[in-house]
């Protein structure tokens, strides 16, 4: 369709009798007449009319965002940073995915100038601990724990604040860039991960505590602590599908939290293409 006639198009949404029929055709023609919607939110002074093109506006760009994590999962979900990027995207459709790219690619610039030849295992974690903790200040959001925010990677970036998933993401994210033997782990209420050397026994590290280091033992504490069974699960490294699954439930919990059913239902049906 031409530009006027897209126009012409989406001016028809004024007619209560055919708005039902405009909105199909407008849902057809996809995401690529986002602009146009926007443009027309822009124009408008009805607010029934803005609210009605914010509709449309969300659920194109909600069935963009489904099908694209579909093709993330049917690929073997191997970039993590794109699956983290496709959550952001829920919220800030515009999270510009170059972006989130070149924050971690400095931040693994910085950590490499720091990994000399030789560095024993608990060094290199220190070595990571120091630029992200110690010189970026990433740390903790204890004072809003639930907030959406802390699931959504581009938000931690500029906010250096995040929950234990996406903390230990960011580190994760750096450490494989690095050529560094670091992976996520399960646990129950606590996400963490793991560093496996060639030799010698695993360590663990709690990115929601500064990078703190543990050991097996510490883990195995942990979990009887909770009384629950030992399980591999909470000793091994988990997929990528894994962590972009356990980010969709916390903001789906999150959003529950805030009492927004609507997109807590949203992040669900999200979450039901990766399961």
């Amino acid at each position: 369709m031409t530009t006027p006639e897209i126009k012409a198009l989406i001016s028809l949404l004024d007619d209560p009798e055919v708005a039902p029929h405009i909105e199909g055709q407008i849902q057809y023609l996809g995401e690529s007449i986002i602009p146009f919607l926007e443009d027309s939110w822009q124009e408008s002074l009805d607010p029934q009319q803005q609210e009605r093109l914010a509709n449309l506006i969300h659920q194109l760009q909600f069935e963009g965002l489904q099908q694209r994590l579909r093709v993330w999962r049917e690929g073997g979900a191997a970039d993590l940073l794109e699956g983290m990027w496709l959550l952001n995207t829920y919220q800030y459709p515009d999270a510009d995915l170059q972006a989130l790219n070149r924050a971690i690619e400095q931040l693994r610039h910085e950590a490499a100038e720091l990994l000399v030849p030789g560095l024993s295992p608990t060094d290199q974690v220190q070595a990571l601990n120091y630029v992200l903790f110690r010189v970026h200040k990433f740390a903790a959001n204890t004072q809003h724990f639930h907030s959406p925010a802390n699931s959504m990677l581009q938000r931690v970036v500029e906010s250096k604040r995040g929950n234990p998933l996406t903390l230990c993401v960011l580190y994760l994210l750096v450490a494989q860039r690095l050529g560094l033997p670091i992976f996520g782990v399960n646990l129950p209420n606590l996400f963490v991960l793991i560093y496996r050397p060639a030799e010698g026994p695993p360590l663990y590290i709690n990115c929601y505590n500064r990078g703190l280091v543990l050991s097996r033992t510490d883990i195995e504490h942990y979990v009887r602590q909770l009384n629950l069974t030992p399980n591999d699960v909470f000793f091994e490294p988990c997929s990528n599908l894994d962590i972009v699954r356990r980010a969709l439930r916390n903001l789906q919990f999150s959003f529950e939290k805030l009492q927004e059913r609507g997109k807590a239902e949203e992040v669900a049906a999200l979450l039901g293409i990766l399961e």
